[in-house]
């Protein structure tokens, strides 16, 4: 097989293009929980019986839906390991950025949300996902600090 081939094919071991093995990994089934919780958070509030229409529900859907795409976008990427297509992109400081930011506006739109519930179940366990999402979202970006500062070394899984 020529080097051309090799960087526009890669594959595992086994000559598979996917990494199946990243879903298992910690890391894995740590994005996967992410990418349900921001989509659950977002469907409770926009499926509300009573949906107010209030600009921090607005807010809140914007916020949670954005991050669920780009987080199905990094697994989609981990998954078919396009990250080593592009070897010119620090995908660790990227995400880490993307961590950060998601973390503080999906913080803020979870406590705007649960503020002006109105007690309204559905709203009110959209904004608990938004917490939940918010906390894992924290756990990766912790992981990747950790990356980052060297106190971890940086490896893919299987």
């Amino acid at each position: 097989m020529s080097q051309i081939e090799e960087i526009t094919t890669p594959t595992s071991a086994d000559g598979s293009i996917m990494n199946l093995a990243f879903t298992q990994s910690l890391q894995g089934m740590l994005r996967i929980a992410q990418v349900m919780v921001l989509l659950i958070a977002f469907l409770f509030v926009r499926c509300a019986p009573d949906w107010p229409e209030h600009y921090a529900y607005r807010y809140f859907e914007v916020v949670t839906l954005w991050f669920f795409f780009v987080l199905l976008i990094f697994l989609i990427m981990h998954i078919f390991r396009l990250h080593g297509k592009m070897p010119y992109i620090n995908w660790v400081l990227t995400e880490f950025l993307h961590y950060a930011v998601g973390v503080l506006l999906i913080f803020v739109g979870s406590v705007v949300a649960a503020v002006w519930s109105w007690g309204l179940a559905s709203l009110v366990i959209g904004s608990i996902f938004g917490f939940i999402g918010t906390i894992l979202m924290g756990i990766s970006l912790r992981k990747l600090h950790k990356v980052i500062s060297g106190t971890q070394q940086a490896s893919s899984p299987v």
